[in-house]
């Protein structure tokens, strides 16, 4: 029976072991041989398996944690950046309209992307352009009326100036002030109230038992537009046109209207009848005269040939007022016979009006003196009178007037010769 193999004991098992690890040493790195060894004091303790395991699980649990972080700080990154680009787009849709106002890009350029030019501070050198001027006071800009105001004349006013002023027709002005001016303009003088109203037409004073209806149409306008006119404080729904219950004396404002001016003027006086001119003044003339013929031809009646005041107007001043000091002499224009020489009653002061029995008439007024009288017969260039300013005059100028049988009254720029 052979001899069963003895079993080695625990103590040799150990120095069996430490005999192999020693045996390595030369061929093994430090850190495998610290590796080994660590597994082997884990086997030894019986807990290699547990170790292994629950090692394992950890090592899992810090790289999933290491992956979240990267990604957290790689989409935070993301998110930064997009919340950026969208607030500076938002800035730019804000600072576009202005942008390219001032780079002259439009908003179709700006839209396709089309960057901004770079800003430049404007130099204070003269040659950059021109620079806009300071202005301290602000400018309150006008507003539309709708009431009546009034206004006082003051020294050097004309007709046309005052209306100017107050942007409406020269028309107005007299129509807005008949009881005032009655329709002429030579009655105005310093110190007159005047009514300015707001819009080109007429005033009217209502008087009881007048339909709106009636008062339109003699102005020439709708009815409706006196019934809005804001400044009549009338009620379009209330009020009846044909019986507008309006106190009795209210003034109206009729916005468009217009009625026939009266021209205070020298009338028509012919030779073969002067007397017509008898309530005109103490110039008038009264007897049937004849003489000299004129060739048709106007020159120009004074030494100047500037305009001082009022210049033509057809309905206004059927007339041109030209410049001068007085005493300067006035000529005929053309040769005539003299059917007005004195004073005129309707602000034209001294007056002179010759006929030329061509059916034409020519007018001299406000001069300072007459050279002639009633009945002569006078040539072309002859003088006649000296400038001056008397009547309703706001300085020395000639008033003068060209008056035609066929035409009326002409405006003398189309038919005088200048000298």
């Amino acid at each position: 029976m052979a001899e069963k193999k003895k079993e080695p004991s625990l103590e040799e098992k150990k120095e069996e072991k430490q005999d192999m690890r020693d045996d390595g040493k030369s061929e093994d790195t430090p850190s495998v041989n610290r590796l080994n060894a660590f597994l082997e004091q884990l086997n030894d303790w019986g807990i290699t398996a547990p170790v292994m395991r629950y090692g394992t699980h950890i090592i899992t649990i810090i790289l999933i944690i290491i992956v979240v972080v990267t990604l957290s700080n790689f989409y935070l990154k993301n998110v930064k950046e997009s919340s950026d680009q969208d607030l500076q787009a938002t800035a730019m849709a804000i600072a576009a309209p202005t942008l390219n106002a001032v780079s002259g890009i439009s908003a179709e350029e700006a839209a396709l992307g089309i960057t901004f030019p770079p800003f430049r501070q404007a130099q204070e050198s003269p040659q950059t352009g021109i620079s806009r001027k300071a202005e301290p006071e602000t400018v309150i800009p006008s507003r539309p009326r709708v009431d009546v105001i009034t206004y006082e004349v003051q020294q050097g006013d004309n007709l046309f100036s005052i209306a100017d002023q107050y942007g409406i027709q020269p028309e107005t002005i007299l129509w807005g002030n008949y009881t005032v001016l009655q329709d002429n303009p030579r009655l105005l003088s310093v110190g007159q109230t005047l009514n300015i109203l707001p819009t080109d037409g007429t005033y009217h004073r209502y008087s009881q038992g007048e339909g709106l209806k009636s008062i339109a149409d003699f102005f020439g306008v709708d009815v409706q537009a006196i019934v809005d006119w804001p400044g009549n404080h009338l009620d379009p729904y209330e009020v009846d046109v044909n019986n507008p219950n309006i106190e009795d004396g209210t003034w109206l404002i009729v916005p468009g209207g217009q009625r026939e001016l009266q021209d205070w003027g020298p009338p028509a006086i012919t030779r073969d009848n002067p007397a017509v001119a008898s309530y005109y003044g103490e110039g008038s003339c009264g007897e049937v005269y004849q003489g000299a013929i004129g060739n048709g031809t106007f020159i120009w009646p004074t030494g100047t040939v500037w305009i001082s005041g009022y210049d033509y107007d057809a309905n206004i001043h059927p007339a041109i007022d030209i410049g001068g000091t007085v005493g300067e002499a006035i000529y005929a224009t053309d040769s005539g016979v003299v059917v007005y020489a004195g004073w005129s009653n309707y602000g034209y002061g001294y007056l002179i009006v010759l006929d030329h029995g061509t059916g034409w008439q020519s007018a001299y007024a406000h001069l300072s003196g007459i050279a002639v009288y009633c009945g002569q017969s006078v040539y072309q260039g002859d003088v006649i009178g000296a400038l001056g300013s008397t009547g309703n005059s706001s300085g020395p100028h000639l008033h003068f007037e060209l008056n035609s049988a066929i035409y009326g009254k002409v405006n003398p720029h189309d038919y005088l010769i200048l000298p």
